[in-house]
């Protein structure tokens, strides 16, 4: 898994839930993106990390799998804000400095706040 290893990932010994949290970050940005950070448009200054963050707020339809956004979907500006909402959480959760990553709990009430909203303006 080359995209979980990062500095606390045990290059010097040391695991935290910083580093899951941050491996969770990545893996919302590849499952919403449908790519991964070694994907070869990933090059130099650019990351999978970079090139969400520069979708964010207001194109975020750039970067998302089409599957999963487009924008002939019904319902397409709540399904936007929600894949907004996660991709945010996302960045949040692979901050680059540890501290300033939220840690799981807050992902989870995040996630699931996200989760309430979308429901909340569709059909169900």
């Amino acid at each position: 898994m080359i995209y979980c290893y990062h500095t606390e990932h045990g290059s010097e010994g040391i695991v935290s839930t910083k580093g899951d949290v941050y491996s969770y970050g990545i893996m919302l940005l590849e499952t919403f993106t449908r790519k991964k950070p070694t994907d070869e448009r990933f090059t130099g200054e650019m990351s999978l990390k970079s090139w969400v963050k520069e979708s964010l707020p207001n194109a975020v339809i750039e970067v998302m799998d089409p599957n999963i956004l487009s924008r002939g979907d019904e319902y397409f500006k709540i399904k936007e804000h929600c894949v907004e909402s996660i991709m945010e959480l996302a960045m949040s959760c692979c901050a680059e400095s540890p501290e300033e990553r939220m840690n799981m709990n807050d992902a989870l009430t995040t996630l699931k706040k996200i989760k309430i909203a979308f429901l909340a303006h569709i059909e169900v």
